[in-house]
């Protein structure tokens, strides 16, 4: 999809506009399609290869490729883009995608059975999981019945309000709101994305080894976090350093959120069978909030636009402000209401 957008980019001159429109969409659409396959498999692997006791450790470590991609994904395609031109961007994300399925096909393995391996619940000495001999199609529905499931998917979902909030917004807001230029803006707005690469890295090591596996503490920790640095960042004012402390802050609170709230707490109540399933129950809810907050956050603050008599626009972003506050606050509320894990396990 991605080679096909450089394609039609190159060929721009001669193609319709509305051609060019209507390519576009259905190539990004099956971008994306394309991308959201990539998660449930990879954390149905994570499940069938390593023992309970670790899977957070090696969950966050997993999950620092969202902040890897976007972080590089800056540098790379940006760098691609300033010498040789945005179709060439879609040609290095081409490139990028095709290395990942060459890794895929030379090192991932589906279970270690497969490998002449016994399953890693006899490796690691688990206890047997009640209901294991089910049908995964039987355990699947299960998990659709599962209100905790649920739960945590509509906390993700407020969640990555906030998150993608601060990355689709947050330049427009220090350019507009604050006075900083492009480069100040998109600087300190960077920051957020590398500092979530520590903080999910490390989330599942130290919910694993300090909480013995237990995700709600810390998913209540570092959701108030989320919260507070969201707040600074809207509120505490024009200095540099305390908008860089902001987006610190957020970066490591987002990237331990991304971890638990994006995955890991559903995946620890279902049975290893339905991890797929309850990554994507999650994975679904958090993309439809993400697509939701652009609409709502971009109509908020397009109709709290005044123009002033010489053609000057001045935005006013309380309401939108309090919009993505309100959703980081419910994100960290309703993990609240799992006070008992589902049955499923």
């Amino acid at each position: 999809a991605n080679a096909l957008m450089g394609v039609l980019g190159l060929a721009h001159s001669v193609v319709p506009t509305a051609v060019m429109f209507i390519a576009f969409a259905v190539m990004w659409g099956l971008n994306g399609w394309a991308q959201s396959m990539g998660a449930p498999p990879a954390i149905i692997s994570l499940s069938r290869w390593y023992p309970l006791k670790e899977r957070g450790t090696y969950y966050g470590f997993f999950s620092a490729s969202h902040n890897l991609g976007e972080f590089f994904s800056f540098l790379f395609v940006g760098s691609i883009v300033t010498f040789a031109g945005w179709q060439a961007g879609f040609f290095g994300s081409a490139l990028a995608g095709a290395i990942g399925v060459v890794i895929i096909i030379c090192w991932l393995h589906d279970t270690p059975e497969s490998k002449g391996l016994p399953p890693v619940e006899a490796l690691a000495h688990e206890k047997p999981v009640p209901g294991a001999d089910k049908s995964v199609k039987e355990i699947q529905k299960q998990v659709l019945r599962t209100p905790a499931v649920w739960v945590l998917a509509a906390a993700s979902a407020f969640m990555y309000i906030s998150r993608y909030a601060i990355n689709g917004w947050g330049v427009l807001f220090l350019q507009e709101a604050k006075g900083f230029s492009d480069v100040e803006a998109i600087s300190v707005v960077s920051i957020n994305a590398l500092l979530g690469i520590l903080g999910t890295v490390l989330s599942g090591w130290f919910s694993d080894k300090l909480f013995k596996g237990d995700r709600k503490i810390p998913a209540l920790i570092f959701g108030m976090l989320n919260s507070i640095a969201l707040a600074l960042f809207l509120y505490g004012g024009n200095a540099m350093w305390v908008n860089v402390l902001a987006m610190v802050l957020f970066g490591i609170a987002i990237g331990v959120l991304i971890c638990f709230l994006g995955g890991l707490m559903a995946v620890d109540i279902v049975p290893r069978k339905a991890t797929g399933a309850a990554l994507g129950v999650v994975g679904i809810a958090s993309y439809c909030a993400a697509g939701i907050q652009d609409v709502a956050s971009g109509w908020l603050i397009d109709s709290h636009i005044t123009v002033a008599a010489d053609g000057a626009k001045h935005y006013d972003f309380g309401p939108v402000a309090c919009f993505w506050i309100a959703a980081s606050v419910i994100s960290f509320i309703l993990p609240l209401l799992n006070r008992k894990q589902s049955d499923l396990k």
